[in-house]
């Protein structure tokens, strides 16, 4: 048993770092000069928002806030000419991500009298927002649930556990990757078939 978490010790800081190696590659290809930078870091803070929600089920205000912050600071570099106004879009994009996940969360919470969504999942879909088009969000949040759902049906499928309605999934550990993905689809889009505007 102790040479099984020796193991699992390695492999998981390995697994990590391959992960982070190959995303960082994938943005700056993907993307060229300042963008692909803003996308490496997205991987990162991404990947590090994922490895924590999965083991302590909690998604650090610190790395959304970071990711946001990121946003902005990619906004406002995008078109400079514009200044704070260049930040507004993905502000408003960012809240109506959130408010109606967050109405969503309140209304569960008081018709079952259980968490159904966390208070870090909005935030983190906020910053999913602020990161991408509507369209893509839609997108990159029905992506995650189906990737949650499915791991959680493959996993109790494989320790023959019967499903349980109540199951408590790390949900940032499945959203977080998605919003890079999301990143990197827009931005190879915008690269490669769509051209860059200007």
């Amino acid at each position: 048993m102790a040479e099984d978490d020796a193991q699992d010790g390695i492999r998981a800081p390995l697994v990590l770092s391959c992960a982070l190696l190959v995303g960082v590659f994938a943005s700056l290809v993907t993307a060229p000069a300042a963008e692909g930078i803003f996308g490496a870091f997205l991987a990162a803070l991404m990947l590090a928002i994922a490895a924590h929600d999965a083991r302590h089920y909690l998604i650090p205000n610190e790395l959304t806030g970071a990711a946001f912050a990121l946003a902005l600071l990619r906004a406002a570099a995008v078109v400079p000419d514009v200044g704070a106004r260049a930040l507004l879009w993905p502000v408003a994009r960012a809240l109506a991500v959130a408010l109606p996940l967050l109405l969503l969360m309140l209304a569960y919470r008081r018709w079952r009298g259980r968490d159904g969504l966390g208070l870090g999942d909005v935030k983190l879909a906020a910053v999913c927002g602020a990161w991408l088009d509507l369209a893509t969000v839609a997108a990159v949040i029905e992506f995650a649930a189906l990737l949650a759902i499915g791991a959680y049906v493959a996993n109790a499928a494989l320790q023959r556990k019967p499903l349980r309605g109540t199951a408590f999934l790390p949900f940032g550990l499945f959203l977080a990757p998605s919003i890079w993905i999301g990143w990197l689809g827009e931005t190879w889009y915008l690269n490669w078939l769509g051209g860059w505007p200007g």
